[in-house]
């Protein structure tokens, strides 16, 4: 098997897929990885808030690198499709991941679910998210109504409702329960999803 790159915060160590997962049973400590790739911007945003709390929960939880280019085996063995991805790890079991870029408090609350133990709280868009959120999906709804209903309308009016509900869709009922049902779905059989 490919030889991965492993790299705690700043040093390389190369290893294989099955030291990988060995290494992660029997670290001491919490393990959080961060799955980036030097190309993608939204990596490199986060890098300074990664290091800053690398440091601030040094010898508590420690950090691993992997480039995403150089490891694909490892990703889709995690089931990762998008980068950055950052997946904590407790006493060698995955408590949560993060994808895309995140707030500094929805990672602080990734890195003290690895210390605890515990699955982290999902964070709530702040308030001045779901406003502006909520009012940019209103100015295009508006903007294609006075527009007329042609086609372009109906789509530029769709895209506003889109983002309206990224503003509330942690309040909405149906999409909680959709959205635990689909996870209970993919949890009892996740090897279909890996075999197509």
């Amino acid at each position: 098997m490919d030889a991965l790159r492993f790299r705690p915060l700043l040093s390389e160590n190369p290893m294989s897929l099955e030291e990988f997962f060995e290494k992660l049973r029997s670290s001491p400590i919490p393990v959080v990885v961060d799955f980036w790739a030097p190309w993608c911007g939204p990596c490199r945003a986060l890098k300074p808030t990664i290091e800053r709390l690398s440091q601030e929960y040094s010898g508590r939880v420690e950090v691993w690198k992997v480039n995403a280019d150089e490891d694909p085996d490892l990703l889709r063995s995690l089931r990762i499709y998008s980068i950055p991805t950052l997946i904590a790890f407790h006493a060698g079991q995955e408590i949560g991941r993060r994808t895309g870029v995140v707030s500094t408090r929805e990672l602080h609350t990734l890195f003290e679910a690895a210390l605890s133990g515990n699955r982290p709280v999902r964070v709530e868009p702040a308030p001045v998210n779901r406003i502006l959120r909520l009012g940019v999906g209103l100015a295009l709804v508006g903007l294609a109504v006075l527009s007329g209903m042609s086609v372009v309308s109906w789509l530029l009016a769709g895209i506003g409702g889109l983002i309206m509900f990224t503003g509330v869709y942690d309040r909405c009922p149906i999409y909680r329960m959709v959205s635990m049902r689909l996870k209970e779905i993919f949890r009892k059989n996740p090897a279909s999803i890996t075999d197509n």
